[in-house]
Order: structure tokens, then C-alpha cells, then sequence
């Protein structure tokens, strides 16, 4: 089976088309960074109108490349939330209008499983059940995954996500837009200990996360400092330090509470190299067992996961919609 993944929840266009026998067949992608950069951040209504225009421009790019493209599809499956709302009416209008001119079945998909269930793309090991590190822009959260479409979030952030600190850091550094990945390449010139920042939260029963008091520290100190590049460095990494060790702490927690020895660790900050290397190394020394990523281009957004869900999802027979479904706040736990 052949399946073409639509993502729009942003403002990254993606198109895919993945073989359940071959894998991943087609992977295109068109980002709006040039764009949001002159606004510090995502413009949702720009988002959208761009989005209608990249997405008819990558369908023809795919078809200039593949002749038989349109003849391969037998099934289409789109993001229909969380997100954007304006962003994802356009990929599940564009997947519908697709669905019925092809007479082709549609899926619609959860995002954020989406990319929890990304790694299965290179790693087809991963088997259930598994906790699973959701680290992005707007969620950060700790999932007991037990199969498709049946999790249990064990912690949740209570205002920042750790992707939103991290920008938020950076840009109080100004940073370029995007401003996350700007920091940690920031963070590789800084000199270990020049300063320490506390990590929130780590020592409550719970699991939840907590980044806006120390999001507020570093702000702090970033004004009472005079900032060259070498403590702006010295900066970012602490930082970075911190929000590695409150995310594996709690990811610790939930491995000993759960009895489980696999960690998948996945969303756009799962590309952090420390954060990987770190997780790694505490999964073989402390659990004897394994930490699954997805290879970097598949951390942000992007179709190639759409698709693969999408066909986990027909395997089960879900949710076939007849009508346009979107849902802009879907939690992962509510599937």
C-alpha cells in the first residue's frame, strides 16, 4: 500500500508518499522561515495563505519527478490537528478535494503521534509499549505508549513547552529566527560552569515540567550581564544543561515507574545532539536498554510521518472521515 501524507499544522508544507513495503518513496518539504523572520515568530493567517500556495507547488514538483505519481496513491492521509487552525484547514481541504477526485480513501491523523511514532520510520525494532519523550515548540510531555492510538500522558508542561524556552532564550540573546537550534549551536562555544541554572520541579512526585521560572532566571541574568559572544555562549549552555536535565529526570522517573527499559524521544528539540547523547547513555548504564530518535529531517514537521501513521491507522480500520475533520487542540490521550 501507498500512502501520501499531507502536513500543514504550522507553517512547514509536507508532502510524502510512503510504501508499507518499501518505506518512504517521497519526502518534500517547504519551510516559511524567510518569511516568519521578519516577525520573530509564526504569523498564523501568513502561515495559512502560504501554505495554499506551497502546497499546490510541491504537488507539482513531485509529479515533474514521478510520472505515475497520481496512479500510485491508495490512500491519503492528512494532519488534522493539533495546530493552527487556518494551517490545517488548508492541508485537510487540499487532502478531501484529492480524496474525492482520486476516489481514494482519506485518514486523518493525530500530529503529535505523528511524531512520537517517527522513529518507526528508520527503526522498524521499536515495538510496544515504550515511554516516549515529546519534546517540541508547543508540547512537552511524558507518554506511557501502549500501541497505536492508546497513550497515557504521565507529565505535561504547566506553561512553556521546552521548544518555546528555548526560542524565547534566544531570542533574548538575539538569536536568529528560528531561534532554538540557533542556541544549542550557541551553547557548543560555551565554557562548562560559568554559570548554573536551576532546574524546576525536579524533585516533586509528579511528572510535569514547569520551563517558565527558569525561563525568567536566565532572562535575569542575560540583563544583568554585559553580553560578548563568549557569555552569550557561556549562557546558552547552562541553559541548555538545565532543560536537558529537568527533561531526563522526569523521563527517568517515568522508566522506573513503569518498569520499562525502551525510551522513544521525539518533536523538533528531539534533534539536540546533548540531549540524544545524554539519553542514550542513561538508558544503557541505568535501564540496559535502548533510546529510539528519528534521523534529524524527520524531527520537525514533515509528510513522511503523516503517511506512516496514516497507514497504521488503516491497518486498524480508523477513522475514515466522510466530512472535513479538524480538531486545532487534540490531545494524544484522547485518540
Amino acid at each position: 500500500m501507498k500512502v501520501l501524507g499531507i502536513e500543514t499544522s504550522c507553517d512547514d508544507t509536507g508532502l510524502a508518499l510512503y510504501d508499507s513495503s518499501k518505506g518512504l518513496l517521497i519526502n518534500e518539504l517547504s519551510n516559511q522561515k524567510k518569511i516568519h523572520s521578519k516577525y520573530g515568530g509564526i504569523v498564523p493567517e501568513l502561515a495559512s495563505r502560504m501554505h495554499m500556495k506551497n502546497i499546490v507547488r510541491l504537488l507539482d514538483k513531485i509529479k515533474r519527478k514521478h510520472i505515475n505519481f497520481m496512479k500510485e496513491i491508495d490512500l491519503i492521509a492528512y494532519t488534522a490537528g493539533p495546530g493552527f487552525y487556518s494551517s490545517l484547514l488548508v492541508g485537510a481541504t487540499f487532502a478531501h478535494s484529492f480524496s474525492i477526485s482520486l476516489n481514494i480513501p482519506i485518514v486523518a491523523v493525530n500530529h503529535m503521534e505523528a511524531h512520537l511514532l517517527s522513529p518507526m520510520l528508520n527503526y522498524k525494532s521499536i515495538k510496544f509499549p515504550f515511554i516516549g519523550l515529546l519534546v517540541s515548540g508547543k508540547h512537552t510531555q511524558i507518554i506511557a505508549a501502549h500501541n497505536v492510538g492508546k497513550y497515557e500522558i504521565l507529565g505535561s508542561s504547566l506553561d512553556d513547552a521546552a521548544g518555546e524556552a528555548f526560542d524565547k532564550i534566544a531570542k533574548l540573546l538575539k538569536l536568529k529566527f528560528p531561534n532554538g537550534n540557533e542556541l544549542s549551536n550557541l551553547a557548543t562555544k560555551g565554557i562548562k560552569d560559568k554559570f548554573h541554572f536551576p532546574r524546576p520541579m525536579i524533585h516533586h512526585k509528579n511528572l510535569n515540567f514547569s520551563f517558565s521560572g527558569l525561563k525568567t532566571f536566565t532572562a535575569k541574568i542575560i540583563n544583568e550581564n554585559i553580553l560578548n559572544e563568549q557569555k552569550k555562549a557561556d549562557i546558552a549552555l547552562a541553559f541548555e544543561d538545565a532543560v536537558i536535565d529537568i527533561l531526563l529526570i522526569k523521563t527517568k522517573k517515568a522508566l522506573v515507574k513503569k518498569r520499562w527499559n525502551k525510551l522513544v524521544v521525539a518533536g523538533g528539540v528531539s534533534a539536540n545532539k546533548i540531549l540524544r547523547k545524554k539519553a542514550r547513555i542513561m538508558m544503557k548504564n541505568e535501564f540496559s536498554g535502548q533510546a529510539f530518535y528519528a534521523e534529524p529531517k524527520f524531527c520537525t514537521d514533515n509528510g513522511a510521518m503523516i503517511a506512516h501513521l496514516g497507514f497504521l491507522y488503516y491497518k486498524q480500520a480508523r477513522m475514515f472521515p466522510l466530512e472535513i475533520f479538524i480538531k486545532s487542540k487534540w490531545s494524544i490521550s484522547d485518540l
